[in-house]
């Protein structure tokens, strides 16, 4: 049989196998991608403290201008610029020499007013004992009434010169009216003081404690009235709300302010109201006058889901995050946010109880495709490093 008759139907078998193989793979399509892993947190309602953060200003608790209250020329200051002071302790003394001579001549005066009293009485009494017998006339017994009663009038009048005098002679010595850190001097020795006016000679500030002043807006203290009428909020006794202060390179102050003051009116220039609060500085580490951070803790909020900051996404709609569903496929949930708390966001509505939130691979999912989920679990800080490569003997000398 010639070779070529037999080559033929092999090669037209070959074809048809190869096109038939062809056809399959053009049916089944590409290969399915797996469902993304994604890590997941089940959110349960909890209680959470209601925290507003805020900026405030400090300011000293007690503020006393140091002014000169008598005329005279300032001979020197007492007190080191910058440091503490006591209540009573002499800050400024004025020159008293000529506050010593009036009061010497309103003593004078009184001696003199206590003389003429003392003739004037014994002459009273002479004419009252004469009177009854006819031996005066009843105008001289007026007269010398009106005498004795005119001199004790004068006595009474020098007596409140001399005590103008000696007042006066006491504010030649300026001292401080409560403890405090006495600022700088204001003029200086040599200076003719409280001529005309209070000349103010310098400012004590108790700074231990210390006011923090800041305002809420309206809006805020209605958000929480309304939460407190719906019994999701508890707002916190006044007297207990607590401050606390963030220092300026981030850090968190030691000791916890309270607030003791809320204005029962608003500010018309600012809409909004103004709070204060009293905060421990016993270790002078606040100045008044400095600009701080604060969180001010109000009361408790109920029935709220804490999810960590990554979980939460924002677009044009709002606040959103996507959850796992028990069908395995994801869904979104827009939800609304009070605030942060640590590098968590507390959700308010928009959430269930039992809810899969996604926290890691929230950028794989889609809304309405399956997705693998798994537990997340917060990372661990790392081991602080001993400073030398693993394995490297340490140094010896």
């Amino acid at each position: 049989m010639n070779s070529s008759l037999l080559r033929a139907p092999l090669l037209c078998l070959g074809l048809l196998t190869l096109a038939a193989c062809g056809g399959k793979s053009k049916e089944q399509g590409p290969p399915q991608m797996p469902p993304p892993q994604v890590g997941v947190i089940k959110v349960e309602p909890q209680n959470s403290p209601l925290t507003r953060d805020l900026v405030g200003r400090l300011s000293p608790y007690r503020s006393a201008d140091v002014r000169a209250r008598v005329a005279g020329v300032l001979l020197k200051r007492a007190y080191d610029e910058g440091t503490n002071v006591k209540k009573g302790e002499l800050l400024f003394q004025i020159d008293p020499a000529p506050l010593k001579a009036s009061l010497s001549a309103t003593q004078a005066a009184l001696a003199q007013a206590q003389a003429t009293y003392t003739n004037n009485k014994v002459t009273a009494q002479r004419v009252r004992e004469l009177a009854p017998k006819g031996y005066v006339s009843k105008s001289d017994l007026d007269n010398a009434l009106a005498a004795e009663r005119s001199a004790a009038a004068a006595v009474q009048a020098a007596r409140a010169n001399v005590d103008t005098a000696r007042i006066s002679l006491g504010y030649a010595s300026v001292t401080s009216p409560i403890d405090g850190r006495a600022g700088q001097q204001r003029v200086t020795e040599g200076a003719l003081v409280g001529n005309g006016e209070a000349t103010l000679l310098t400012t004590v500030d108790q700074i231990d404690p210390l006011y923090v002043n800041f305002t809420m807006s309206v809006e805020a203290m209605e958000q929480m009235r309304r939460a407190q009428s719906n019994g999701n909020v508890t707002l916190a006794d006044p007297n207990k709300a607590s401050v606390q202060i963030s220092m300026p390179d981030g850090s968190t102050y030691a000791e916890t302010g309270v607030l003791d003051f809320s204005d029962s009116t608003v500010n018309p220039a600012t809409g909004s109201v103004n709070l204060r609060a009293k905060v421990p500085n016993p270790k002078h580490a606040l100045l008044p006058g400095m600009y701080v951070t604060l969180k001010a803790n109000l009361g408790q909020q109920h029935d709220v889901f804490i999810v960590p900051q990554q979980a939460l996404q924002r677009d044009t709609v709002g606040a959103y995050v996507m959850t796992v569903g028990a069908d395995g496929k994801a869904v979104r949930k827009d939800v609304t946010t009070s605030e942060m708390t640590g590098s968590n966001w507390v959700i308010n509505d928009g959430l269930t109880a039992g809810d899969q939130v996604v926290v890691s691979g929230i950028q794989s999912v889609k809304a309405g495709e399956p997705a693998t989920a798994s537990p997340w679990h917060a990372p661990t800080a790392p081991a602080a490093s001993s400073g030398r490569p693993s394995g490297q003997a340490p140094n010896r000398k």
